[in-house]
């Protein structure tokens, strides 16, 4: 199965690479595959890559639905 996930660029770097903040994990991606990324752009990230720019709005949205999958699951495991 592959997950490509909303991330928030924190920092951009050298060599067209970038922190990303990925639900409180710093991580350091390429940005390769994408021109004109700004910190503050949502990014959609697979195996290290970001792969296209996406609205803020929706990427909230996608990350708020990861969390209440995760509280969910949490909450299963808890009551087995």
């Amino acid at each position: 199965m592959c997950l490509a996930i909303p991330v928030k660029v924190i920092e951009i770097g050298p060599d067209e690479s970038a922190l990303v903040d990925l639900g409180g994990v710093k991580k350091q991606i390429s940005l390769a595959l994408l021109s004109d990324v700004q910190v503050g752009d949502y990014v959609i990230l697979h195996v290290g890559y970001a792969l296209t720019k996406v609205d803020p709005e929706e990427a909230e949205k996608t990350l708020a639905l990861f969390a209440e999958m995760n509280a969910q699951t949490l909450e299963g495991g808890a009551a087995a």
